[in-house]
């Protein structure tokens, strides 16, 4: 159940980086969502932005598990409380690796751990690459993709 992808991106591993944690790439590739966390291992993260609940919308939250700048993060995911009643329960993991390539990154992202029967794991599926394509449009033009929403 592990969904890996790979994808390679036209820039330096510390631009992609950027694009991963920075207020503004952050916003633009993760559709209107900022990223609040102090990136310490053990400590909190959220994805907040417009949606059920407002402006203050937690999308996504969970503990960040390793943090080495312009090479590794990982982090354990759970859907926000205004998606699932039992929030709590459906804890995922997420590790994003770059590795340059030449003049590109290579970035692996491993969503891992899936609970049996979790109810969000088709939409991720589908979620995933197009998160991905937006965080290379973004570190190669500065710009995102139109989705039509």
């Amino acid at each position: 159940m592990d969904l890996t992808y790979h994808i390679y991106i036209g820039a330096k591993p510390e631009e992609v980086w950027n694009v991963l944690i920075s207020d503004e790439a952050v916003k633009q590739t993760m559709f209107g969502c900022t990223i609040r966390s102090t990136f310490e291992v053990g400590d909190d993260y959220a994805y907040v932005g417009p949606g059920n609940d407002g402006d203050e919308t937690v999308h996504v939250y969970g503990k960040i598990l390793v943090f080495e700048p312009n090479r590794i993060m990982s982090y354990t995911e759970h859907a926000g409380p205004s998606y699932r009643d039992n929030h709590a329960e459906l804890e995922t993991r997420v590790t994003m690796e770059l590795e340059p390539i030449g003049e590109c990154t290579k970035v692996t992202l491993v969503n891992d751990l899936w609970p049996a029967d979790h109810p969000s794991y088709e939409k991720t599926k589908e979620s995933w690459p197009m998160i991905l394509s937006n965080i290379k449009t973004y570190a190669e033009t500065g710009k995102t993709l139109d989705f039509g929403w």
